[in-house]
């Protein structure tokens, strides 16, 4: 009995780009899966799917691996244009969103990257938009740089008098690799027509959102108000082990004002490092800078007292301290550690 030679493949993962984090700042990527969004359109795909660009996992790099078109490589890549023109590729938001800023995320790409991209945008209840589709430009024609996070912020557009839309169409001149494409901004969720039922007030998919944190260490924390049960551990917000007194916490803008009923915690994935027990605070805030919402918050009535929590299990919490309207929400961990999912269930203010 004969044996085949095994190449062997060696995964490389992008290294974090703290730059990049502290760019997209308290903002949420519109782009994330999580939250539905999807490739829906490409010019070509050939060397890389396009589903790719859109994971919400680091990129990584993979020697040795090889399909049936060539070098397998995390991202979209199209095959080289011989016949003039340029690629472009759709991508459907999972909710309407208003876009701020960019990065097109060129990791691992150094001979085969595009040098140059734009991005359109439209508003269209259709998965593919058709030809009547209205695109603005949102970001004109700008230079990339292999194997980096280009990152644009995007200047003032107007669309049917607003900034929503439902669909962007990256286009890359003339071709080549994106790794991951991230668009940063706000949820547009329509609270019109809400009625008394209850609801997860800080759901992303309804325009909630972290707007401030002490520590995320092991990435940004907006996987915690993420639709569904985390995938695993790198799926939530986990911070660094504290070697100080103290305790750790996140402050979340909810979508909309409301009155909190209940909570949902969740520790999915966090065995050995899961937070030891839980808070909430909460209150009716207006406009402030971030500095004096983060001063203000420290003294907010409580929602919830500290509460015990286990590991990889779901906690709900009811009878909630009746503390009227509240429009941001703090949560304290005790002393540090990972948390996987949090809700919010209320009635939004009419």
């Amino acid at each position: 009995m004969t044996s085949e030679a095994i190449t062997p493949i060696s995964v490389t993962p992008a290294p974090p780009s703290p730059e990049a984090e502290v760019f997209a700042g308290d903002r949420v990527n519109l782009l994330d899966p999580r939250l539905g969004a999807r490739a829906v359109s490409c010019s070509d795909d050939f060397f890389a799917s396009m589903d790719r660009m859109l994971s919400s996992s680091a990129p990584v790099f993979a020697a040795g691996k090889y399909d049936e078109n060539g070098k397998w490589m995390d991202g979209w890549e199209s095959r080289r244009r011989r016949s003039g023109g340029n690629d472009h590729c759709i991508v459907r938001l999972g909710q309407p969103g208003r876009p701020e800023r960019v990065d097109i995320d060129t990791s691992f790409f150094t001979g085969n990257y595009p040098p140059s991209a734009s991005i359109e945008a439209c508003l269209s209840e259709s998965e593919i938009p058709g030809d009547d589709a209205q695109w603005v430009t949102i970001l004109p024609a700008v230079e990339l740089q292999g194997n980096s996070h280009n990152l644009f912020e995007i200047p003032p557009f107007d669309l049917a008098g607003d900034r929503a839309i439902t669909h962007l169409r990256l286009s890359i001149y003339p071709d080549g690799g994106v790794a991951r494409l991230r668009v940063y901004g706000e949820v547009a969720y329509d609270w019109s027509n809400a009625g008394e039922e209850i609801t997860d007030l800080a759901a992303l998919l309804q325009g909630g959102r972290p707007v401030a944190w002490n520590d995320s260490h092991y990435g940004p924390p907006h996987p915690l108000l993420a639709p569904g049960r985390g995938e695993n551990m790198g799926d939530g917000w986990e911070t660094r082990r504290r070697r100080e007194p103290g305790n750790d916490w996140i402050i979340i803008e909810l979508g909309h004002p409301g009155t909190i009923e209940s909570a949902l915690v969740d520790t999915a994935h966090f065995k050995g490092n899961f937070a030891e027990s839980c808070s909430l605070q909460a209150a009716m805030v207006p406009d402030m800078s971030k500095a004096a919402l983060i001063a203000s918050s420290q003294f907010w009535p409580e929602l919830m007292d500290r509460r015990k929590l286990s590991a990889d299990a779901e906690h709900p919490f009811d009878r909630l301290k009746d503390i009227g309207q509240v429009n941001y929400v703090r949560f304290n961990i005790y002393p540090d550690g990972g948390i996987s999912r949090l809700r919010l269930f209320g009635k939004p203010v009419k």
